[in-house]
């Protein structure tokens, strides 16, 4: 497995060194590309002409929370992923009128899901005391969610989520076999009643079919009552914690591997695994531009996203030329007055 680190310089926040935090980012960028319809890595993705992973690293870097960022990407496509490290490296280090601070970024071969690419990164966490974890595909996160999740941590927590409310209507859903019928094909009820029943409380759903009488019928969904909204969260990253309750939670996932097998501790995220050791895991306020780049409509609703905040930082960086121009335009305007007077003393 491949591992190499890159020194730059990050921004700090509100003048002060990030290092003080304490703080490892972990980024799981070894996902597939493929619903993107792209042969490369999902964070290998560009938008508006930067990569996923570049845009993820600025942020991290500008948010002034990390101390040290960890990289995981496919193993095959480390080389590349140095070479976006180092991009962004050039860039930063080239950025004036900010205070800086060192931030070690390391580069691991990923794993064959997320779980397993994290807990290879927290290997290169080092001594942090609390570590993010923070999907490349959510390139587009403000700098603000890092810092809340940050601070709700410092605060005492032990897991934090960045979430936002659910604006959907959501339903339980459940699979069954169908059953096939002069009328087309509709759900089996169970064994005790073969034939369809129209509409039978609700749950009794007909379709068309063109499965031929030799072939396997299909399967449909019943879906099962309003889950009440109000209560649900769409869970965004970063997502936080102290850095000896997320160890805790892959030792225990490791555990249950060992005991029950993979199917018996799936998981979805980290804050999932630390639910499991009891842990009250905190939320705090995410961002609907932190969306998650799964889908081509993702990528085009983040394209345009990239593209005005782009402009707005070409634009703005121009204000900030042409007001250092004005300014010494009016020192030097100044020492040559004064050069000036004093000549005609």
């Amino acid at each position: 497995m491949g591992r190499e680190e890159r020194g730059i310089r990050g921004r700090g926040h509100s003048g002060r060194s990030a290092r003080v935090l304490s703080t490892c980012v972990i980024v799981p960028a070894a996902g597939s590309g493929s619903r993107l319809g792209s042969a490369d890595p999902k964070a290998l993705v560009r938008l508006n002409g930067k990569s996923l992973l570049a845009r993820s690293l600025e942020t991290i870097i500008s948010s002034g929370v990390a101390s040290t960022i960890v990289v995981a990407a496919p193993e095959e496509f480390l080389m590349r992923a140095r070479s976006e490290i180092d991009s962004i490296a050039e860039s930063t280090l080239t950025d004036s009128g900010t205070d800086h601070s060192d931030i070690s970024i390391t580069v691991v071969a990923g794993g064959n899901d997320r779980i397993e690419s994290v807990q290879l990164a927290l290997k290169s966490a080092g001594a942090a005391d609390i570590v993010l974890v923070h999907d490349a595909a959510r390139a587009l996160t403000p700098p603000e969610v890092f810092r809340r999740v940050v601070a709700a941590v410092r605060a005492g927590a032990e897991a934090v989520v960045p979430v936002l409310p659910m604006t959907d209507t959501v339903r339980r859903a459940e699979t069954r076999p169908a059953v096939k019928s002069d009328r087309g094909t509709a759900v089996n009820d169970g064994p005790s009643a073969p034939e369809p029943r129209p509409e039978a409380n609700g749950r009794q759903l007909v379709v068309e079919s063109s499965a031929e009488s030799d072939q396997e019928l299909p399967t449909v969904e019943v879906l099962h009552g309003d889950l009440d909204r109000s209560r649900l969260r769409r869970v965004q990253t970063p997502q936080g914690f102290t850095a000896s309750t997320l160890r805790r939670a892959h030792d225990k996932y490791e555990e249950d591997l060992a005991s029950s097998g993979p199917g018996a501790v799936a998981a979805t995220d980290d804050a999932g695994l630390v639910e499991r050791l009891g842990v009250d895991v905190v939320a705090v306020d995410g961002d609907e531009e932190a969306l998650k780049i799964t889908y081509p409509l993702d990528l085009v609703l983040g394209e345009h996203i990239a593209t005005m905040r782009d402009a707005e930082e070409t634009k703005r960086s121009a204000e900030v030329a042409g007001r250092d121009d004005t300014m010494s335009a009016a020192s030097e305007a100044s020492d040559k007055a004064e050069s000036e007077q004093g000549e005609r003393r």
